[in-house]
């Protein structure tokens, strides 16, 4: 008589992209000293979307930066899928930045004399394994507006193809700070649709800075961050749509 089978397996603990550990960064100004971030430590995991919440001045941005490349710390270490990037140098952060990780800002850098589909091409034509910019166009549900220039489209339109850009290269890590800071309510819900979207379509890692408190509702996991240090986060047990997002 055989045995029954047994089910022996088990919940995998999710990816780690980010891990950073006791992680300070000290401007110096002259004699003065800001302390942006103080013995920082947090985890971003494989295909979660994230937000950054808290009052300016308290390290979010300079985090952001760090984790993207653009800034290094002054202690500490960040490690990204078992590289560290504290130890990388000028040209190894670049080709990181390059190869994995795109960024959104509050304002779109669009370059105003180039189409939508043109300001996407500049990604694309260096990138390792883009997509067209057709593509990336298509998953911000802007394929009608392709050959418009950003002064033919609105706020919320420049600042998806500001999306489309920093997606076209195929990231795995997508980093955004205040995206919908210079929208109304309602252009701001096309947005937060459009980076639900890529997160979920493309399983792009995400993080969301915002000074909307109503936004965390979207996010897996949200982060409270006071004095250089994240003062707490929890997980959304249920997460809501853009849509049901009251601003």
């Amino acid at each position: 008589m055989s045995k029954p089978e047994t089910n022996t397996a088990q919940t995998s603990e999710p990816e780690k992209v980010f891990e950073a550990t006791g992680l300070t960064k000290v401007y110096r100004t002259g004699d003065v000293e800001v302390h942006a971030l103080r013995g920082l430590d947090m985890t971003l995991y494989a295909g979660e979307l994230a937000v950054f919440l808290g009052p300016s001045g308290s390290g979010k941005s300079t985090l952001l930066n760090i984790l993207g490349g653009l800034d290094s710390a002054t202690e500490g270490h960040v490690v990204f899928r078992g590289e560290e990037l504290t130890t990388f140098d000028d040209r190894s952060l670049t080709r990181y930045r390059r190869q994995n990780v795109g960024f959104v800002f509050q304002f779109y850098n669009l370059i105003s004399s180039l189409t939508a589909r043109e300001n996407v091409s500049l990604v694309t034509e260096i990138a390792d394994d883009p997509m067209t910019p057709e593509e990336a166009l298509g998953l911000v549900n802007l394929s009608n507006r392709m050959d418009h220039f950003p002064a033919q489209l609105s706020g919320g339109e420049q600042q998806r193809v500001a999306i489309a850009r920093a997606i076209a290269k195929r990231p795995e890590v997508l980093l955004c700070d205040e995206p919908t800071g210079a929208l109304d309510s309602k252009i701001g819900i096309i947005v937060l649709e459009a980076l639900t979207a890529v997160n979920e379509e493309l399983g792009t890692t995400t993080a969301i800075i915002t000074h909307n408190a109503a936004i965390k509702e979207i996010a897996h996991r949200v982060f409270y961050f006071a004095d250089g240090r994240i003062a707490s986060t929890y997980a959304n047990e249920t997460r809501v749509a853009p849509s049901e997002v009251s601003w």
